[in-house]
């Protein structure tokens, strides 16, 4: 599957820090999850997008949605994952914000292609999904949330 990122996006894909999946530390820390939906493999594949039955991109939700890809051990993603608690708070009602621990789901990220974390997928309702890899500013996440899943 092919992620189509916008300039802004990718430009920041190249420009901030990430970590590599594959490389687990493992941490005692914990996913709060609030009004982010902690997925598995089978779950994203029943609100997300199944890869089994659908070889080009297609989303099975009704609003567009955030999905963090991260892992307990990587510190980028401890700091980008309060910012995206408090989207999920902010833009409830209007996105779907989904947390994947790649540890967990190993299969999931390996079919959706994750290599780096923490990995952004920006899905509008209808198009293709946007990604950004690493830690981005607050301002960035919002410009993406508004340019990407809230276009009329």
């Amino acid at each position: 599957m092919k992620i189509i990122s916008t300039p802004l996006l990718l430009g920041l894909m190249l420009l901030f820090t990430n970590c590599h999946a594959g490389n687990p530390v493992k941490t005692n820390a914990t996913v709060n999850s609030g009004n982010v939906i902690v997925l598995t493999n089978e779950t994203f594949k029943q609100k997300v997008f199944n890869y089994d039955l659908n070889k080009s991109w297609k989303y099975e939700g009704n609003l567009p949605a955030i999905v963090d890809f991260y892992a307990d051990w990587c510190g980028p993603c401890r700091k980008l994952s309060p910012m995206v608690e408090e989207l999920a708070k902010k833009y409830n009602g209007k996105i779907i914000v989904y947390k994947v621990d790649t540890d967990v789901q190993q299969q999931l990220a390996q079919s959706m292609g994750i290599s780096n974390l923490p990995t952004l997928l920006f899905i509008p309702v209808k198009g293709q999904p946007r990604s950004t890899v690493g830690l981005v500013p607050n301002e960035t996440l919002e410009k993406a949330i508004n340019e990407v899943l809230l276009v009329k």
